[in-house]
């Protein structure tokens, strides 16, 4: 902090000295010249308007020195006119409760042991809700820190966090939306089973044990899909890197479906030569080519083709200016495809289009809307990139790239 500087709007001009309570005061100590002409080391000098946040800093009576751009979006306040003024009037915080912030936390009257207050919610005067931290900056001494020199304010908006509440509790909905029916059909089986187990024939109770083992198998996928996007949302995807054969995976997920009662011509699988060879997590490769089938089956039409081919990750096509550093999987169906203006949604959480027909060209999974999302965090945990489009012969096609090689020492 000890290198910002004020925003280049209160600069003062080159060869006047810059007043003490003047706007063109520097945030380094006071009375100190204008910055300096000429060349200025690469990151010794930091402008509070190239800053994200709003930035506020007052003196040690209060009176602002700096007031960047990003501050004056935030409040609505032009800088040339509240420079100079007391930040208290300026800024007139306050919390949830109508309680004045700078009553409460008195930063310039407080204990001089005080460094910083952490980020929370005030609200300005008229009601925008703003995220605010604020730090001292004091003389120092042999005996600790003592008089405050300066008060440093950043300002953000709120509305990135209202949007994260908005997509927890739109998750939290969706759980207990999605955990209620199987836990409802579970419970209900189990305890007719046990109250009449003796009036039920053995088919009658097979059929329902099988709805149970389905119920609880969906329990376990959702959970498994809310682990997952937990991992993918704090950067906690561990990739365990070994020898994987694409085209094999491919094709075991190919056979689980006709295994699990789908027509094998249903699913075509095309592999063109020269694939080099891929170091990725095999399990999580499985999910992904799992989840782009599912999909495709579910929310697709005709036949699911999966193409397995040489890539290039810079995009350009394989062969054309040497071999492929990487291999891309497409997933085709023939139904009726994602209109363009939707594609770049298809991924985020709880997604789902409304295609003609009726029917919804979403995500796979009970309904959840994550399936998506989590094969595109799985695809980009690896280095890769994922992308819908529209297939050859109609239809979507979601398509992913992933690096290949052995993987780095």
């Amino acid at each position: 902090m000890e290198e910002l500087t004020a925003s280049r709007a209160s600069l003062p001009s080159p060869g006047r000295d810059a007043a003490p309570m003047s706007p063109g005061t520097s945030v380094r100590d006071r009375g100190s010249g204008p910055v300096p002409e000429g060349p200025v080391p690469a990151g010794s000098l930091v402008f509070a308007d190239e800053l994200p946040d709003g930035v506020v800093v007052a003196d040690e009576v209060g009176r602002i020195v700096v007031f960047n751009r990003a501050a004056a979006r935030l409040t609505r306040l032009d800088p040339a006119e509240v420079l100079g003024k007391f930040v208290f009037d300026v800024l007139p915080l306050h919390d949830a409760d109508h309680r004045d912030w700078w009553l409460h936390a008195d930063p310039y009257h407080g204990l001089p042991t005080r460094t910083r207050h952490p980020e929370c919610s005030l609200y300005l005067c008229d009601g925008t809700e703003v995220l605010v931290s604020v730090g001292y900056v004091r003389d120092r001494g042999a005996r600790g820190p003592g008089a405050m020199r300066r008060l440093v304010i950043t300002l953000r908006g709120a509305q990135q966090r209202e949007r994260l509440e908005r997509s927890r509790a739109e998750l939290v909905s969706t759980v207990a939306h999605e955990l209620r029916s199987p836990l409802t059909s579970v419970k209900g089986f189990t305890a007719t089973l046990l109250a009449k187990w003796g009036r039920f024939t053995d088919d009658q109770k097979r059929v329902m044990l099988e709805t149970v083992n389905a119920d609880a198998d969906r329990v376990t996928r959702l959970i498994t899909e809310l682990l997952d996007v937990s991992r993918i949302e704090s950067g906690r995807v561990e990739v365990h890197r070994e020898l994987v054969d694409l085209p094999e995976r491919a094709a075991k997920i190919i056979a689980g479906r006709v295994a699990a009662g789908e027509p094998e011509d249903r699913f075509r699988l095309e592999v063109r030569p020269g694939l080099p060879e891929t170091w990725l997590d095999g399990d999580k490769m499985d999910q992904i080519l799992g989840n782009l089938v599912e999909n495709a089956v579910r929310h697709g039409a005709g036949i699911v083709t999966v193409v397995v081919e040489p890539a290039r990750l810079d995009g350009g096509p394989a062969g054309a200016d040497g071999p492929g550093d990487a291999v891309a999987v497409s997933v085709r169906d023939q139904g009726e495809g994602i209109a363009p203006d939707l594609a770049p949604r298809v991924f985020r959480q709880f997604w789902r289009g409304k295609p003609r027909g009726g029917s919804r060209r979403g995500q796979h999974g009970g309904g959840t809307g994550l399936g998506l999302y989590i094969v595109k965090g799985l695809v980009e945990a690896h280095g890769g990139t994922i992308c819908v489009g529209r297939a050859p012969g109609g239809g979507a096609e979601f398509r992913f790239t992933v690096p290949a090689g052995a993987p780095a020492a």
